[in-house]
């Protein structure tokens, strides 16, 4: 099987590709335009694989996009390129704009042009799977959970980006046929995670003895899920999900973002503490709260457990774990990537 996966440099799409090439006989090809967020060094493990090639290209390039699909012809396409920072997407909306929506726009008008030229049995087996996140369906209240035919109803730039793409990819599927699935996870953590996200960003700043910003009380809840389980779950929707079905994915670890920041500062107190001995919690602040910040996001994961057969193997601790390890034993990863344009400052400020 050959599989274009993009976004193949970032956070989800790297763990894909990574995994894709140390357990199956598959070929991958990487499209990435190499943006901030992308980092061929997550992949590196992969990179010296004959099956594993990389296409730097902008989804926006729909010619080059189509180019890439004659040439390569595959059997299916991952999408996961994509701006995914909410704080990003306050500060500067227009790149999620573009990305997000038009991008996958044009992803789509590429794969359907191939896709309708194919033979059969090729045809029927194609694939185009689009990986979104719950935030399209907005803020939960003290109860309830997220399931596939929950509204959408997104409150920030980017829930709002990836609600419409995820909208443009049902209409290609019931207007032209295109055979496609259709996923949204909950929060993604791990090794090689962007340190703009909560948990590596917490960890990189107690690392260097920073003030550890929460926002608000840090009351806000998130449904955790490890990125080596989302995965699998990819792979399963892709191989065995029903043509036209979305199917959300999460990790059954609800979690406060002060329990995290808290959790996060035991660990490191046990295993790389402070030269002064102090706790790294007392490094917590509490600042100015995210514009719109929605309150709280939790998955129902029945439909794909009980069609496809997948729940997660790792807990939030012992995925937490993992987590940290990872970067105290990766710091020259981490260095450099907070050596480039991001330094672990406030984002989404929106002025």
């Amino acid at each position: 099987m050959k599989i274009i996966v993009t976004g193949g440099a970032g956070f989800i799409g790297s763990a894909v590709i990574r995994h894709l090439i140390a357990h199956t006989d598959w070929r991958v090809i990487n499209l990435d335009n190499l943006t901030y967020a992308g980092n061929l060094d997550s992949i590196a493990a992969a990179a010296g694989d004959a099956r594993y090639s990389l296409a730097q290209i902008d989804i926006l390039d729909q010619n080059a996009v189509r180019a890439l699909l004659e040439r390569e012809q595959p059997d299916a396409i991952m999408h996961l390129a994509a701006e995914s920072h909410v704080d990003r997407s306050i500060d500067g909306p227009s790149a999620f704009i573009d990305t997000n929506i038009t991008g996958t726009y044009r992803l789509l008008q590429g794969a359907l042009e191939y896709w309708v030229k194919l033979k059969e049995p090729k045809k029927s087996a194609f694939r185009f799977h689009h990986v979104s996140t719950d935030e399209v369906f907005g803020s939960l209240g003290d109860t309830g959970l997220f399931r596939e035919d929950t509204p959408y109803s997104p409150n920030s730039p980017y829930s709002a980006s990836k609600a419409a793409s995820d909208h443009l990819v049902r209409a290609w599927h019931h207007t032209y046929g295109l055979p496609v699935v259709v996923t949204n996870c909950s929060n993604n953590f791990g090794p090689y995670q962007f340190p703009e996200k909560l948990i590596p960003l917490m960890i990189v700043r107690a690392l260097d003895g920073k003030p550890l910003p929460v926002y608000g009380k840090g009351l806000n809840i998130r449904d955790w899920l490890f990125v080596d389980d989302h995965v699998q779950a990819l792979l399963c929707v892709l191989q065995n999900g029903r043509l036209g079905e979305t199917y959300v994915i999460g990790g059954n670890a609800e979690r406060r973002n002060i329990d995290i920041v808290q959790s996060l500062c035991g660990l490191l107190d046990e295993r790389s503490p402070r030269t002064d001995g102090r706790p790294y919690k007392e490094l917590i602040t509490f600042v100015a709260d995210r514009p719109g910040h929605d309150l709280r996001y939790a998955i129902d994961s029945t439909k794909i457990r009980e069609e496809l057969g997948w729940q997660p193997r790792e807990t939030f601790e012992t995925g937490l774990r993992k987590t940290v390890n990872w970067y105290l034993d990766n710091e020259n990863w981490w260095r450099r990537v907070l050596s480039g344009a991001y330094r672990g400052e406030r984002l989404g400020l929106a002025g």
